[in-house]
C-alpha cells in the first residue's frame, strides 16, 4: 500500500512540475508545515577537529542507531595527511554528514514536500512517505551529503537522531560514541548551554557559509601538532 502511493505521489508530482514549470519547484516548504518564529529551540552541533582520532566510532554508532543500510552513509570522517615530517606527523578529520542549513535549500527545491524543516527544533529531515526520489534535493545540496536510501527508496540524511535518541531525551548517537568527546550537541538559543558556551569561547568555522546556507554545524580547525584530551 506504502509502494502504491508513493508511486501515485509521485505521478502527480511529475504532472504538477510539468504544469508549473521549473519556477514552482520553490512553493513546497516544511513537509506542508506552515513555518513561523515560535522556534522552541535550535539544534546545533560541534565538531572538534583537534579532538577527533577517527576512530569511526560516531559513525559506526549512527549506522546502528538508525538503522542505516551498507553501502550508504547518514555520517563519515574524512582523512588527510599524514602532514609534517616524521616523527611529528599529524592528520586531519573533518566530519562529513548534513549540515541542518537554515537556508534549507534541500527543502527549497523539494516538489513533494518531503524535505522539511521543523520549526520547533530548527531539524532538517525527510518524510520517506512523501520523497518520490526524483534526486533534486541531491542536486541542491552544496555539501554532497543526500542519498537514495536502498531500502526506503527515500531520500536520506542525518537527522540528529531525531526519531531514535532526541525522542528518548538522549544525545544523538555520534555524540554519546565519541571516545574524545570531540561532538558538543546542544541548543543554540539557550545561552547557559555547552554548545554556547564553546562557540563563544573557541574560535570556529562553517563550511561554504558564502553560499547562504547559515549551517548548524561548527568545526574547530585542526592544529598542527597532536591531539591534547
Amino acid at each position: 500500500m506504502k509502494k502504491e502511493r508513493r508511486l501515485f505521489l509521485k505521478g502527480a508530482c511529475v504532472a504538477a512540475v510539468g504544469a508549473a514549470g521549473a519556477s514552482g519547484l520553490s512553493i513546497a516548504n516544511s513537509g506542508g508545515q506552515k513555518e513561523d518564529n515560535s522556534t522552541n529551540c535550535k539544534y546545533a552541533l560541534i565538531h572538534d577537529e583537534n579532538k577527533c582520532i577517527g576512530c569511526d566510532a560516531c559513525s559506526v554508532a549512527c549506522r546502528e542507531t538508525n538503522n542505516v543500510p551498507e553501502g550508504v552513509s547518514r555520517l563519515d570522517i574524512e582523512r588527510e595527511g599524514p602532514f609534517g615530517e616524521y616523527p611529528n606527523q599529524f592528520y586531519r578529520f573533518t566530519r562529513k554528514s548534513c549540515q541542518q542549513c537554515e537556508g534549507k535549500p534541500c527543502v527549497n527545491v523539494c516538489p513533494t514536500g518531503a524535505a522539511y524543516h521543523n520549526p520547533k527544533t530548527g531539524i532538517v529531515s525527510v518524510d520517506e512517505w512523501k520523497c518520490v526520489g526524483c534526486l533534486y534535493c541531491i542536486a541542491a545540496c552544496p555539501y554532497q551529503i543526500r542519498f537514495i536510501n536502498p531500502v526506503t527508496k527515500a531520500a536520506d540524511k542525518c537527522d540528529f537522531c531525531k526519531e531514535t535518541r532526541l525522542k528518548e531525551g538522549r544525545l544523538p548517537a555520534c555524540v554519546e560514541a565519541c571516545p574524545t568527546k570531540a561532538l558538543t550537541f546542544g541548543d543554540l538559543k539557550d545561552p547557559h548551554s555547552q554548545v554556547v558556551e564553546v562557540l563563544k569561547t573557541t574560535p570556529n568555522y562553517r563550511s561554504k557559509t558564502e553560499l547562504g546556507t547559515r549551517p548548524k554545524v561548527f568545526r574547530i580547525a585542526s592544529q598542527e601538532g597532536e591531539i591534547k584530551l
